[in-house]
């Protein structure tokens, strides 16, 4: 990572190393530490920084990690201050990042929205949005019920499952296949795919490829045989999108469509079973999903960490001096914990939809309203297919494994009564 003297006059809050300068004691948010406890991460960076700390991404490039629920609003709701336009990030721009590096898959400009701001922006949002509102009304719920029903009839008669990887980590992406107009037989190997690619490291870049080489045959196939689904909106839209354009939306939609639906699928489930009036309200009808996925935004968003914006301008940011070209990437689940605006994490949140899990401000999440929805479907058909569902080990016994951009549950084994 090169240095940039110039800088110098960056310090962050107490006395740390500043942002510009040597990097050799600042936090790391990938490797061992990470992977095991992040959010003992965000607690002792905000005691040590306040609400933006300096941190190292994957391949110690330097970033602004936004802790502070306040600080993130802001971030979201100012793209003149705050871009998502990665060809001003300064270290990039000055060779600090290599083309290769598993970073540009998640921070590296490409021809879609949320590279962009202002009205190239609204232009290419528009056609994402008005081709989503379609599929929402076009029989989410019946896809989501025959993959359900699938998925689960693969466990039924052993009264035994793990929920994570022979559920939630497969149906959304089997669902977006069908919404797509790709084949179903390759979801498993795409969500594997969408995975590494959030994951990051050596493999990241190959499985993207792999990504983008489908999504390519996927385009050209729905050019000559056009069909009721999103890519054949995306080109016939309005916004008369070309190749590049077309491409980087698919593979917008089904990555981050993918990997925070199974996600949050996944924490839904573990907290529907790991408390039994919550399980027993669903089952008697007395409560709601879309009241557990609430608790689990503010909770468990997701994406822990979103990439990235970048500065404008020298500016300050909660008391600390951010320069023009920083990277900042914004902590959700560390911005919903802030005790600022939550002091008792205990207190219901029932009601409130002001967390960050959907990001905010003009590039707020397009895709939310289907992935509750295939969310809800997969818990009901879960629960009404599987009778005496419950978890087969100690709840303080299920773990999870970060990486820099979310925390997903490693497993969740169940028992229940066979078919």
């Amino acid at each position: 990572m090169t240095d940039h003297p110039a800088n110098d006059a960056g310090a962050t809050r107490g006395g740390c190393p500043v942002m510009h300068g040597g990097g050799d004691d600042l936090t790391r948010l990938y490797g061992p530490e990470a992977a095991i406890d992040p959010q003992g991460i965000y607690g002792r960076l905000r005691k040590e920084h306040g609400a933006v700390a300096p941190v190292l991404l994957e391949g110690d490039v330097r970033a602004w990690l936004v802790l502070g629920y306040r600080e993130s609003r802001r971030v979201l709701d100012n793209p003149l201050q705050f871009s998502r336009d990665s060809r001003i990030w300064r270290d990039w721009k000055e060779g600090g990042v290599e083309e290769t590096s598993p970073l540009i898959q998640m921070l590296g400009w490409r021809p879609d929205c949320v590279s962009q701001d202002g009205e190239p922006h609204r232009r290419l949002r528009r056609a994402v949005t008005d081709n989503l509102d379609t599929l929402a009304g076009r029989g989410i719920r019946r896809h989501v019920t025959h993959f359900a029903n699938k998925q689960i009839d693969a466990f039924a008669g052993k009264g035994s499952a793990d929920l994570v990887g022979e559920y939630a980590e497969y149906l959304p992406m089997l669902v977006l296949t069908r919404l797509f107009g790709l084949p179903a037989a390759g979801g498993r190997s795409l969500a594997e795919s969408c995975a590494q690619v959030i994951k990051g490291g050596p493999d990241a870049l190959e499985h993207n490829d792999r990504i983008m080489e489908i999504l390519g045959g996927l385009a050209e196939r729905k050019r000559a045989e056009p069909g009721p689904d999103f890519t054949t909106g995306l080109l016939a839209h309005a916004a008369g999108l070309d190749e590049g354009e077309i491409l980087s939306h698919l593979r917008l939609v089904l990555i981050t469509a993918h990997t925070t639906t199974s996600n949050l699928l996944a924490r839904v489930l573990e907290m529907v079973l790991t408390d039994g009036s919550r399980l027993a309200g669903l089952v008697s009808g007395q409560r709601s999903v879309s009241e557990v996925v609430e608790e689990v935004m503010w909770n468990t968003p997701p994406l822990a960490v979103l990439p990235g914006r970048f500065a404008t301008a020298d500016l300050e940011l909660g008391g600390t001096q951010i320069k023009e070209g920083d990277l900042l990437v914004l902590g959700l689940a560390a911005g919903n914990a802030d005790p600022d605006i939550r002091p008792d994490s205990g207190v219901s949140v029932h009601g409130n939809q002001s967390h960050l899990a959907f990001s905010g401000g003009p590039h707020e999440c397009p895709a939310q309203n289907i992935g509750q929805a295939i969310i809800e479907i997969a818990v009901d058909v879960l629960l009404h297919r599987l009778p005496g569902l419950r978890l087969s080990v100690p709840a303080d016994e299920l773990t999870a494994t970060a990486s820099t951009w979310e925390a997903r549950l490693d497993t969740l084994p169940v028992e229940f009564a066979p078919a």
